[in-house]
Parts: structure tokens; C-alpha cells; sequence
């Protein structure tokens, strides 16, 4: 597994409802797509639970790196580079991909908490930590599912958690919150 995320930061003043359409429009390209396990679109809006910018940052979990390789190299991608700018995508080793006990409702928040591997800790312990983290964040009601990714570049953990209730609904979080716009699930 390959997770990977980019984030298009928008003027404080955009319409985000101009990308709930293009979302509400295009989102399916990717249902069923080969090689994705998912693509969760979403986006922060300026003000709102906390976001101090408005943001489109969807997120990608692959079951293939070469479909993620074709993905970067296709047209969606191409056409989305052309309207907003080619971003840099930021990537991990996909460590767990864990369902919740809301996997069958459709998510509609997201959070996504990134965090160093300190030099002087013990990377292969703090890596078994998090799968455990992982594993009780999975448990929680109203968790559609959590996904644990590793950049060895950079020795950051990334996590995110999909779910079901609004962002408003749930506690605070150290992490990026976001709203789900859509939910792709791809095939193997």
C-alpha cells in the first residue's frame, strides 16, 4: 500500500462551494478505479472547526504503486495541474489500513495527524506503537476506518482517520481536520 496526499491551499476569500461542485461533478472518476483502495476528497474551509485556510487536499490509499504512478501521469492529474497548479504530493508507506465499526456509512469528516520519529527514539518501536494506535483509533465508534502511513525520508508517521459523524460532532484533534466530499473506492 502507497498513501499520498496534496494540498491546494486557496485564497482566504474562495468560494468553496465552486470545489463542492467540481467534486459533486467529478468525483466518480475514480470509483472503481484499479490499483486504489480509496481517495477520500477532502477539503477545510477557512473558519470553520478550527481551519485557518480554506484547502483541497484529497487523500489516496493504493494498492498499487504503479496505478499511483499512472494516476500522476494521467489526465485528472494533468487537468488539475492546469487549473490550480501543479502540487507536490506528499507520500507514504502504507503501514495498516484498519476498518472501523462505521464502515458501511459514508464518512463525512476526516483527520489526519502527522508526527516526527525523533532521532533519539527507537524507529521500529515507535512504528509498533502507532500500528497499536491505529488499531484502538479503528475501534471507536463512529470510525469508518484509519490508515497508518511511514516516509522513512523524512521519519514522519502519518495517520488518518475517516468518519462518520461531522467534524463538528466530534472532540478536539491535534491534527488537520477535514470534510469528506466524496469517497472513491477503487478495485485491486
Amino acid at each position: 500500500m502507497h498513501a499520498m496526499q496534496y494540498e491546494i491551499t486557496l485564497p482566504a476569500d474562495y468560494d468553496m462551494d465552486i470545489v463542492r461542485e467540481r467534486v459533486a461533478t467529478r468525483g466518480r472518476a475514480l470509483d472503481g478505479h484499479p490499483g486504489l483502495a480509496f481517495k477520500a476528497y477532502l477539503i477545510r474551509e477557512r473558519g470553520t472547526a478550527g481551519s485557518p485556510v480554506n484547502q483541497y487536499a484529497p487523500f489516496y490509499l493504493w494498492h498499487d504503486p504503479g496505478a499511483l504512478t499512472g494516476f500522476l501521469r494521467g489526465s485528472g492529474f494533468r487537468g488539475l495541474s492546469a487549473d490550480f497548479g501543479r502540487p507536490a504530493v506528499r507520500n507514504w508507506h502504507g503501514l495498516a489500513l484498519e476498518p472501523g465499526p462505521a464502515q458501511g456509512a459514508a464518512p463525512r469528516a476526516a483527520e489526519r495527524l502527522t508526527y516526527a520519529i525523533g532521532e533519539d527514539e527507537d524507529a521500529a518501536e515507535r512504528v509498533e506503537r502507532a500500528l497499536e494506535e491505529t488499531r484502538e483509533a479503528a475501534r471507536e465508534p463512529g470510525t469508518h476506518s484509519v490508515v497508518l502511513g511511514l516516509d522513512p525520508h523524512r521519519w514522519e508517521l502519518a495517520r488518518l482517520v475517516l468518519l462518520e459523524g461531522r467534524r463538528e460532532e466530534r472532540g478536539a484533534s491535534q491534527g488537520a481536520r477535514y470534510e469528506v466530499l466524496h469517497l472513491s473506492e477503487g478495485t485491486r
